[in-house]
């Protein structure tokens, strides 16, 4: 069982050509075994594997062309290094093979929404985490609107747990993520952030990923390759917000950030 009593880092792996910051890096079993193997030694806990981008204006693949991107990279690291894994797919199908290849987390960025993937997650009796999304990748970032981001992202975030609950699952089995980025301005992002110790006291462990995301990139006028400052500086202040679990492309830099929080946190 993954230890949440303190936070922990999870390692992004893109197997897809068109992810906005790696897409096409690691396509090879072997190359994302490599890169896995890297994170790993560099601290990170969990895995994410994912073979579908979800970057704005990304497009949809079909369920045969995401299983083969990511049920052979599941398969090496499960066989190979020892990390928890976590398949990042909306996608029941997917969701079973990932879990019987050795997926031990599903990370849905629609939060079990999908048809048949709530029914899905439940059988499989796995961690999950429900991340909020306005619309769809192809076309959340066209003019999003909220009232109130924090009251909207946390009321869908209540409702998707206890959907799950409802279902069959146990309730620390659940994690949730506000969504940076999906469907959201750089104004929204900014207020979620401010506002994450709500979202910690809702009671199920806190999952954030901004890694070299475009607010990071709005906010300070920087590159995708130049954001590493800017996340690092967030991951501090959610983990000093609660959150527990960072989601990153840069582990080492990232897990020395945690480490210096939760030191002056148990100080």
């Amino acid at each position: 069982m993954l230890d949440l009593s303190f936070p922990q880092v999870m390692g992004i792996l893109n197997v897809t050509p068109d992810s906005f910051s790696d897409g096409g890096v690691f396509l090879s079993a072997q190359s994302a075994l490599a890169r896995a193997r890297q994170m790993v030694e560099e601290g990170a806990a969990i895995i994410d594997v994912g073979g579908e981008s979800t970057r704005p204006g990304a497009m949809p693949v079909s369920v045969q062309e995401e299983l083969d991107r990511v049920i052979p990279v599941i398969e090496a690291i499960s066989r190979d290094l020892p990390a928890f894994i976590s398949v990042d797919t909306s996608k029941p199908e997917v969701m079973r093979a990932a879990v019987a290849a050795g997926a031990g987390i599903i990370n849905d960025v629609r939060a079990l929404c999908e048809p048949g993937a709530l029914e899905t997650a439940t059988q499989a009796g796995v961690p999950v985490c429900l991340m909020h999304m306005k619309g769809e990748p192809c076309t959340m970032q066209q003019n999003p609107h909220y009232g109130d981001v924090v009251a909207e992202v946390k009321d869908f975030l209540l409702e998707r747990v206890e959907a799950c609950v409802s279902a069959g699952m146990s309730r620390d089995r659940l994690l949730i993520d506000p969504g940076f980025g999906f469907g959201k301005t750089l104004a929204d992002n900014l207020r979620l952030a401010r506002h994450l110790g709500e979202l910690a006291a809702l009671g199920q462990a806190l999952v954030i990923g901004v890694s070299r995301k475009s607010m990071i990139g709005a906010a300070l006028d920087r590159p995708v390759d130049q954001r590493l400052p800017g996340g690092l500086a967030f991951a501090a202040l959610a983990v000093w917000q609660g959150a527990k679990i960072i989601r990153v492309h840069d582990v080492q830099a990232t897990v020395d950030a945690v480490k210096m929080v939760r030191a002056i946190i148990e100080a």
